[in-house]
């Protein structure tokens, strides 16, 4: 590690050092070891360098982080006088450190909204199914983002649990708009795909649109029939105006779009 390389990040104006990381930042991502070995210092000795720097470091920490950055970034985690949770909860997810789920847990009474955002996005990125009790309960946050947030998580987290609480969400809609929950459904295929179907002839106008969207989100061809009949004949509309018909018209697009995209992929 070129010594100089550190001063630079402590000494001088703010810009300057802020440029200063950037430049460092691009040695990095070129293999630089000695940029690499600065911007870890500055992980590792975080209390001692400006928030600012910390938290644009971490925004790249896939660039130059490694296992030596585990234990500081833990302690981040807890560190409110530093007050830079949010980004020691992306640079944890960033790296695999899955030891941080405890930590990333504990946030989410956090009483900033982007800490809060970033542990459920970590959890999602780093967590199995023993945290979807506490994520569960975000699904009911007052905050569309962060409903958002929960349900992508539980989607990339999986398994029975996951999908009993987005379900419930689905049937038992608190609010009124739950593309989220449609998208999230989605990653449960093919299992899922009966299901909804079976939800696309719900009496409720709203379930079978919510239906129709997921239906199109999982790009399989089983979703397919389903969606043509409620394209040709469902007239329903939803509290907020939605035509189940449209919807459905929307999904066997959105499926086309997903298939397309994977072939263009595979070959």
């Amino acid at each position: 590690m070129n010594p100089a390389d550190v001063r630079r990040l402590k000494d001088g104006d703010l810009e300057t050092r802020k440029e200063d990381l950037r430049l460092l930042l691009e040695r990095a991502a070129d293999g630089d070891t000695s940029a690499k070995d600065a911007l870890c210092a500055l992980v590792r000795d975080y209390p001692g360098y400006h928030r600012s720097l910390y938290c644009l470091a971490l925004n790249h920490a896939a660039v130059f982080g490694d296992d030596t950055l585990r234990a500081p970034l833990l302690a981040a985690l807890a560190d409110t006088r530093y007050n830079c949770q949010a980004w020691a909860a992306m640079g944890c997810a960033e790296l695999g450190f899955h030891d941080a789920v405890p930590g990333l847990v504990a946030m989410l009474d956090h009483p900033q909204e982007m800490a809060r955002e970033q542990a459920v996005i970590a959890l999602g990125a780093l967590g199995d199914e023993s945290v979807v009790p506490a994520l569960t309960p975000v699904l009911r946050d007052p905050i569309a983002g962060m409903r958002e947030r929960a349900a992508e998580s539980l989607g990339m987290i999986g398994g029975e649990q996951a999908l009993a609480a987005l379900w419930d969400e689905f049937e038992n809609r608190r609010y009124y708009r739950i593309g989220y929950i449609a998208s999230a459904l989605s990653t449960f295929t093919p299992d899922i795909i009966p299901r909804l179907c079976e939800a696309a002839g719900s009496d409720d106008p709203d379930q079978r649109y919510w239906a129709a969207v997921a239906l199109g989100s999982t790009g399989d061809d089983r979703a397919v029939p389903t969606l043509e009949r409620l394209q040709a004949h469902d007239r329903g509309s939803t509290v907020f105006d939605g035509m189940v018909g449209v919807a459905a018209k929307k999904g066997l697009r959105t499926l086309r779009r997903i298939q397309a995209a994977i072939a263009a992929r595979e070959s």
